[in-house]
């Protein structure tokens, strides 16, 4: 079962027009009771008045007859009343001696001569209950003493129908329902109308913020902003121009980034360039050697198993240096041979500075991982340490697996890496670009692991030397084959 979101989740554009809602809800139900409350007060103050005249008058005429206990004149004056009324307000008229017994009623059969009234209609004669109004029974009571002075000589009750004047509070009640009803809809329509278009712009600049997370810098067309002359125009406008500055700096990064490169591609095409001259020279002899003494099946023999160690090593080298530029089309992992080649990419570099390298490749089969960004950021690392480490060191790389993913780990023995250098590397892509060149290699390699969404560990020895281990998981719903 899908629960709602908590309340302040939900959009402006819904909350706003609600709140509009329920303080037109609570204005209305305010003017609402104001209102029934006047008009109750209204119909009895009305209907005390019209009693009051009407039970004065009839007291002043039942007197004589009350005095003498007249049964037959009061029924007669208490009759023709009844009679002029119709009926239809006055239910009931009741006269009663100071003790409350019954001298007449319109109702004789149930109010016979003689009889007390009930301990009901006895509390109505009290002088405080003068108007009684019972909304339940829609039912009202009202009594006046009949006597001169202090003297009193009996009372008349009146029992008096209300259901109009209920009726009437009821069709007040509905009118008021409808119309606060109609209104809390109008206000929240054109609530949500006026805010779903005050917001407008923040929703046209959440769509570009995110477009800016996503990767993708663009500013918002001019048509949006020629729409909004208040303050989402000028926000638009420096919106734009940090966009424009976004887009610099990443075209700064990514031509900083190509000469990088380009830098590294020079090394590694001097070195390239060394590693095939060596053996050509030999090749070179050993063709000499054929021409001259071909027809000798031992200089025939030695001659072409130099020329074909000469052309394997060529081969070697070129066939680094094209796996780890060039990314096959379609491909999406790396095989344990991907990293062995990076030797011949480093070797010349190593036997500059006479450092040993330590290979340790535990893969034994393709990794669901990117590779051409492995292998850029292995080879970033491994000439780094090489250009750390002292003469006659050791340049160590390790590559192992697991269900989680690939790690590589590299480690040299030079005299530690910087703390700031560190810090560059483990910021992903969050850090600023490098000032001046120095460390654009480590940017480069954590820009590199923030796309495949790996992690590094950076440590120190205590007597110097810098392992950086790299940690890069698989792709999503490619096969791995985890170390042996």
């Amino acid at each position: 079962m899908n629960r709602l979101p908590p309340l302040r989740a939900w959009p402006l554009t819904v909350k706003v027009p609600l709140l509009v809602a329920a303080l037109m809800a609570m204005v209305g139900t305010a003017a609402s009771y104001s209102v029934l409350t006047r008009l109750t007060a209204d119909q009895e103050a009305h209907l005390r008045q019209l009693s009051a005249a009407h039970l004065d008058a009839l007291a002043v005429a039942l007197q004589p007859h009350v005095t003498r206990q007249d049964v037959w004149e009061t029924f007669d004056v208490l009759d023709r009343v009844r009679r002029r009324d119709g009926g239809e307000t006055t239910r009931l008229l009741v006269v009663t001696l100071p003790d409350a017994s019954v001298l007449a009623a319109t109702d004789p059969k149930d109010f016979p001569v003689g009889t007390t009234l009930p301990p009901e209609l006895r509390s109505r004669l009290e002088p405080s209950a003068d108007l009684v109004i019972d909304d339940e029974r829609r039912l009202a009571w009202f009594h006046r003493p009949i006597g001169s002075g202090a003297t009193v000589i009996g009372h008349v009750l009146s029992e008096i129908d209300i259901a109009p004047l209920i009726a009437v509070r009821r069709d007040v009640l509905g009118t008021l329902l409808a119309v606060n009803g109609g209104l809390i809809v109008l206000f929240a329509a054109v609530g949500y109308a006026v805010v779903g278009r005050l917001l407008r712009p923040l929703g046209i600049l959440d769509e570009y913020v995110e477009r800016v997370r996503a990767g993708a810098v663009e500013p918002i067309p001019r048509r949006f902003i020629a729409e909004e002359r208040n303050e989402f125009g000028r926000l638009f406008h420096r919106f734009n121009a940090m966009a424009r500055a976004v887009a610099e700096r990443e075209a700064l990064a990514t031509r900083l980034a190509d000469e990088e490169k380009l830098a590294l591609l020079g090394r590694l095409a001097s070195g390239m360039a060394h590693e095939v001259n060596n053996p050509l020279g030999g090749m070179l002899t050993a063709v000499d050697t054929l021409k001259r003494h071909g027809s000798d099946d031992a200089v025939r023999q030695r001659s072409a198993a130099l020329l074909e160690r000469g052309l394997r090593g060529i081969g070697n080298v070129v066939r680094a240096a094209l796996v780890a530029y060039k990314e096959p089309v379609g491909a999406a992992e790396m095989s344990p041979e991907d990293l062995d080649d990076l030797r011949y990419l480093i070797a010349h570099e190593a036997q500059r500075r006479r450092i040993t390298l330590a290979w340790e490749n535990q893969l034994n089969g393709p990794m669901a991982v990117d590779g051409a960004a492995v292998r850029q950021m292995a080879l970033n690392l491994l000439l780094n340490a090489c250009r750390a480490s002292p003469p006659g060191t050791t340049v160590a790389m390790a590559a192992d697996a697991s269900d989680d993913g690939l790690r590589v780990t590299i480690q040299d023995q030079g005299p530690g890496i910087p703390a700031e250098m560190a810090g560059l590397l483990r910021s992903k892509a969050t850090a600023p670009l490098p000032q001046g060149g120095r460390g654009l290699g480590l940017w480069t390699v954590a820009r590199l692991l923030d796309r495949v969404g790996g992690e590094v560990e950076v440590g120190v020895g205590a007597e110097g030397g810098t392992t950086v281990t790299l940690s890069i998981p698989f792709l999503e719903g490619r096969r791995t084959y985890a170390a042996a």
